[in-house]
């Protein structure tokens, strides 16, 4: 790590420059006034002081991993000045004490891995890495918690309570971190059955903007007492607190799986499978669309789980509970594919093949990333709508992204309603930007007119705060600046996301 000399910055890092025109017109015109680089640079200075010289970085990398991500269209070319990494709760009030007396922005940072630009930095400040705050700090069994700091992983969680017969059984990101997964109210493939993050989390420990820490609630499952404060924290992408300890509820991990794949001659015939696989009372655990063009890409990427596959819109379907129920299930589901034009039905019990053939769908982000052409951009983002218009929404949006000319494919988490197209773009092309915003606004509106919400799963961040007003109304929005203004009202932390001051 790069030790800190007050007055000298890595020459990569800008400050308040912005990547292109119509992201600066997105970011708030009356933000309050921010410390400047001198004084930032004091107050990095005087943190490290405190917390060790390894606690802050200067490093240019390190700007530059901490604010900029390529698998997100909702970039900014500011940088942090420093980044800050607290291994406990006093560390982090300690920090948020003096970043809100020299009026210095926070950014809190987990994993990096947000798409809607969530951990960037328009108006400089510090980045908090809350990485080092990895600790389970403790597993009660019988009560079927446990209690852990931001930064644990929730693959090393799960395979830490592998000897206990429980789980925490969401399924995003393998890089995610138990307080990203909080801060954004994360859900993944898993969704259908056990929901998203804030069904999980008992209890959470927030440090706000002045340093003020609190706790949401106590350890019982349930309580009547006061405020749904989990709610409130749970999904505010860092804009209300810093989360630094989280209790979580955990589930027992059935006694079996299953997973099967099937294809099918259109997306509409495999939506329509999905949905009636639903409304069929089939006991799912995950239902999972990828497009022909997607498994086009796993092909060209080498195929996986040591097969290539049919390249056709294909649902990835698991199946959990007892050895008879699995096995009705999978019956039962195959049953529908075929009535709905499906084929190539192919299901196990066997972990091995399991894991095999759900490994496509695991792999679908990093397929799409390795066959980027040099000079483009993903612009990936998500909607959700009830059940019954998935399959118009998803047509639909494929119909019109098929108009640009440029790569599109759709992936969707279709046992909840909720679906991501991804449109690869040269950004250095005027029309093929304005070509890309049309499709993504076009597609919005359209979910936004079935009753449906802008974002299912990826958040607002900075990407999609001018979608929020059309969901929720001015009056809302003014509702949810209020709060803001009363727990941060210097708006430091995670400031021009989700809302402008």
């Amino acid at each position: 790590m790069a030790g800190l000399a007050v007055g000298a910055v890595g020459t990569s890092v800008a400050y308040y420059s912005w990547s292109d025109t119509e992201t600066k017109q997105s970011i708030g015109k009356n933000m309050p006034k921010y410390a400047d680089k001198p004084t930032m640079l004091k107050a990095a200075k005087e943190i490290q002081d405190v917390l060790g010289e390894d606690a802050v970085s200067m490093d240019a990398d390190d700007l530059e991993s901490h604010s900029y991500s390529e698998a997100s269209t909702s970039n900014v070319s500011a940088r942090p000045i420093a980044i800050i990494m607290p291994t406990t709760t006093e560390q982090v009030s300690l920090i948020a004490k003096i970043c809100t007396k020299y009026k210095i922005p926070m950014i809190p940072f987990g994993a990096g891995s947000s798409v809607e630009g969530h951990f960037s930095t328009p108006y400089s400040g510090f980045s908090i890495d809350l990485s080092r705050m990895d600790k389970i700090i403790a597993i009660h069994e019988e009560d079927m918690d446990a209690v852990v700091q931001p930064g644990v992983n929730w693959v090393n969680l799960n395979d830490t309570l592998k000897s206990t017969g429980l789980f925490l059984p969401l399924d995003p990101s393998p890089t995610a971190h138990i307080g990203g997964m909080v801060a954004t109210n994360c859900s993944g493939t898993n969704a259908m059955r056990y929901g998203t993050m804030k069904d999980w989390v008992i209890n959470l420990t927030v440090v706000l903007a002045d340093g003020t820490v609190l706790k949401t609630r106590r350890r019982p499952r349930k309580t009547s007492a006061g405020y749904n404060l989990n709610g409130l924290f749970t999904g505010s992408e860092g804009t209300l607190g810093i989360i630094t300890e989280v209790t979580l509820k955990l589930a027992i991990v059935p006694s079996h799986f299953g997973v099967a794949t099937t294809a099918f001659p259109s997306v509409a015939a495999a939506t329509r499978a999905a949905t009636s696989m639903i409304r069929g009372g089939v006991a799912l655990a995950a239902l999972e669309l990828m497009d022909d063009v997607q498994m086009r890409v796993i092909n060209q990427t080498g195929g996986t789980g040591g097969k290539m596959w049919s390249e056709k819109p294909t649902l990835f379907i698991k199946f959990s509970g007892s050895e008879r129920a699995v096995e009705d299930s999978i019956s039962a589901a195959r049953e529908i594919a075929h009535a709905h034009g499906g084929s190539r039905f192919v299901a196990s019990l066997d972990e091995k093949t399991m894991t095999a053939l759900w490994s496509a769908r695991k792999q679908a982000l990093w397929a799409i990333l390795s066959v980027r052409p040099e000079g483009t951009q993903i612009w990936s983002t998500d909607v959700a709508v009830p059940l019954s218009n998935l399959g118009d929404i998803v047509e639909q949006s494929k119909t019109d992204a098929s108009k640009l000319g440029l790569f599109s494919t759709v992936l969707g988490h279709v046992g909840d309603g909720n679906f991501h197209q991804a449109v690869m773009y040269n950004p250095d092309i005027p029309e093929q930007v304005d070509g890309v915003k049309k499709c993504v606004d076009t597609m919005v509106d359209r979910a936004l007119e079935m009753d449906g919400t802008v974002s299912g799963e990826h958040g607002i961040g900075l990407g999609k705060k001018h979608c929020l007003e059309k969901e929720l109304g001015p009056v809302t929005i003014d509702v949810m600046k209020t709060l803001k203004r009363s727990l941060d009202p210097h708006w430091l932390l995670n400031p021009g996301k989700i809302l402008d001051a």
